[in-house]
């Protein structure tokens, strides 16, 4: 059968569309990213924040129409939207004709030879929900990012239960991957000449700690560093709390290590930190960046944030406000808050919409010039880049690569 594959979300999402792509494609289907034509449809979801559940349902129905055009044959929904409203989507959007929970990517050829048997009437489109916190799928990928580039997700889920987040409901417990199945799978990626991996998971600086009872990022960073055909490592989703010294010293002292580390802070008032049952305080977040800026020479930082979170007023707003201009992140990604239902924080008060927007807004400004900054601040230096024209500070799909560089 010939099967279109649309991905939304996350890198760690990404992962799991190309692992699906594999197992398709080892059973003989034709799998690509053109859906015009095709027997089936499969699109993998995001449901993270109301943004990409509503990406997720336009391209849908937006599918829909295409079948009801004929221009497509039958429509798989997978991943975290049929898991989080798993009681709702085949009720709500009758034109999907199966949907795979995020515990049930590779049960995706089943799926299909269930849509495939003409010969079978089924009572109601197949639902696939296994376990969320069943052992990581160790299925095969299509790399489908870059033949210099790859993913490399190291951990599954989170136990971190931060108030505005439903991941764990939707992802499943933290579950970390052998060590030496990740050294195997970036071996072979290094085989397959990518030159750069980009370590994620949702929280990659609790790696290990469910396996080996002790955190082994900085051993899995050490072995890592021993593939031979490798160049860098990347670094995504450090949570300050977790960040200790022996990791800094690692990340100073391996020259495969990437400089830029990916730290999403959210903000720095203890009252909203707290509010949102975050593991760290505005204190701890300052220490680790001035320790950070200290120890690893010419490193850089990217954060994401969060305003109009529950509690932030005026002066927590600005207390986080005056800490960007302190500590100068060279990348940052800045959301207004989102209520999700099921979660602590959206039962709680919170400024308008409006006023989130305008901070938002307000920090986009100023990181707007501290990223300028930067960026006349290193013309002067010559710094090794790949091929598609990116040096270590641009981490691949997230920062836009300046003109200069191109």
């Amino acid at each position: 059968m010939t099967i279109g594959i649309i991905s939304l979300g996350c890198a760690k999402n990404l992962i799991n569309t190309e692992q699906m792509m594999y197992l398709l494609s080892e059973a003989g289907h034709d799998v690509s990213g053109e859906i015009d034509g095709t027997d089936i449809a499969l699109i993998n979801t995001c449901s993270f924040i109301e943004s990409a559940k509503t990406e997720a349902i336009e391209t849908i129905l937006e599918l829909a129409d295409k079948k009801a055009a004929g221009e497509i044959g039958k429509i798989i929904v997978a991943g975290c939207l049929p898991q989080r409203y798993k009681d709702d989507i085949l009720n709500e959007l009758p034109e999907i004709d199966a949907v795979v929970g995020t515990g049930s990517f590779d049960d995706i050829v089943e799926v299909v030879s269930l849509l495939e048997r003409k010969e079978t009437v089924l009572c109601s489109p197949p639902a696939f929900f296994k376990d969320i916190n069943a052992q990581i799928s160790e299925a095969g990928r299509i790399i489908t990012t870059s033949t210099q580039w790859a993913y490399l997700k190291i951990a599954e889920g989170c136990d971190n239960r931060c108030a505005y987040c439903c991941i764990p409901d939707i992802r499943g417990k933290y579950r970390s991957r052998p060590m030496e199945s990740i050294v195997a799978e970036a071996q072979w990626l290094a085989d397959r000449g990518i030159k750069e991996i980009n370590l994620v998971a949702q929280d990659v600086t609790r790696y290990g700690f469910d396996l080996y009872g002790r955190p082994a990022l900085t051993e899995l960073l050490q072995e890592l560093s021993k593939v031979p055909k490798l160049m860098w490592i990347r670094l995504l989703y450090l949570y300050p709390d977790a960040i200790n010294d022996e990791l800094i010293d690692e990340i100073e002292k391996n020259d495969k290590i990437v400089k830029y580390l990916d730290i999403p802070i959210q903000h720095v008032s203890d009252k909203i930190l707290k509010n949102m049952n975050r593991r760290y305080t505005g204190a701890q977040v300052r220490e680790l960046i001035k320790k950070l800026r200290k120890k690893v020479k010419g490193v850089v930082l990217r954060t994401s944030l969060i305003t109009g979170l529950p509690g932030e007023g005026d002066e927590e707003f600005e207390e986080l406000f005056d800490f960007l201009k302190e500590a100068r992140f060279e990348r940052a990604g800045v959301f207004t808050y989102s209520p999700e239902e099921g979660t602590p924080a959206a039962q709680m008060k919170r400024p308008d919409n409006k006023t989130a927007k305008h901070r938002a807004k307000k920090i986009e400004a100023l990181q707007s010039k501290i990223m300028e900054d930067f960026e006349k601040s290193k013309t002067p230096q010559l710094f090794p880049i790949l091929i598609d024209g990116r040096s270590y500070a641009e981490a691949p799909d997230i920062d836009i690569v300046p003109q200069a560089v191109r």
